[in-house]
């Protein structure tokens, strides 16, 4: 690693920030395929005690959020993207060691995407920012239907049940998805999140106020109503 990627480095771990130079070479080796270049970033990062949530906000979320832009403007291709899916995820791996420990508060979540999502890493971050926090997630990744979906709560009991929309257009299944868990599991807390619901207000003001589902925009949000949960507990 050279010493301007390491100086990057110091000031992520001091500043709690990602350098705009960092991301901008990140962004370029992931859209080109340059795996070893980011995982030099990625792993330089995480060896600079850089926290785990910092870099997949600032890293891993953003730069496929600015990838699905592109892609929607017909500014790179479908293999483009796959590419940098396929990147991310081998990335995220590389965090392993630093999220999972042996302390836990004995509470359970079920991350899962709805019946026909297959954008997964969304709700894999989610799954793993719950690990972070003690917290044991049972991830049952891309196009969950939501019959298997209930199986799996029946057999866990989980504390929350957390639910992924990455297209808008998915939403009714969403909703129907919820309308199945509230059935059977009233009092069970449902968290929702995913850039298929960024910005669609009404539709999250009435998921709230018919199915008590809270929505959470960001990491750091779902870390701040972790925190909460478990100082209420």
């Amino acid at each position: 690693m050279d010493a301007e990627i390491k100086e990057f480095i110091q000031r992520c771990s001091s500043e709690k920030v990602i350098p705009e130079a960092i991301f901008s070479d990140y962004f370029n080796y992931l859209i080109t395929g340059n795996i070893d270049k980011c995982f030099n970033i990625v792993d330089g990062l995480l060896k600079g005690k850089v926290d785990v949530k910092i870099i997949y906000d600032s890293i891993f979320r953003r730069s496929l959020y600015q990838i699905g832009s592109m892609w929607e403007k017909n500014l790179c291709s479908v293999s483009t993207e796959h590419l940098a899916t396929a990147i991310t995820e081998r990335m995220l791996s590389l965090a392993y060691p630093y999220i999972f420990s042996e302390k836990k508060v004995g509470r359970k979540i079920i991350v899962s995407c709805v019946e026909g999502e297959y954008h997964q890493i969304g709700a894999k971050m989610v799954a793993d920012i719950f690990e972070m926090n003690h917290w044991d997630s049972i991830f049952l990744g891309a196009n969950t239907p939501a019959d298997d979906l209930i199986k799996y709560i029946q057999a866990s009991s989980p504390d929350f049940v957390g639910l992924s929309l990455s297209i808008y257009f998915n939403l009714p299944i969403l909703n129907e998805t919820i309308r199945k868990i509230r059935e059977l599991f009233p009092e069970t807390p449902v968290i929702a999140g995913g850039q298929g619901l960024r910005g669609a207000f009404v539709e999250i003001a009435r998921l709230k106020e018919q199915y008590s589902v809270t929505y959470l925009e960001s990491l750091d949000a779902i870390e701040e109503h972790i925190k909460s949960y478990d100082k209420q507990q």
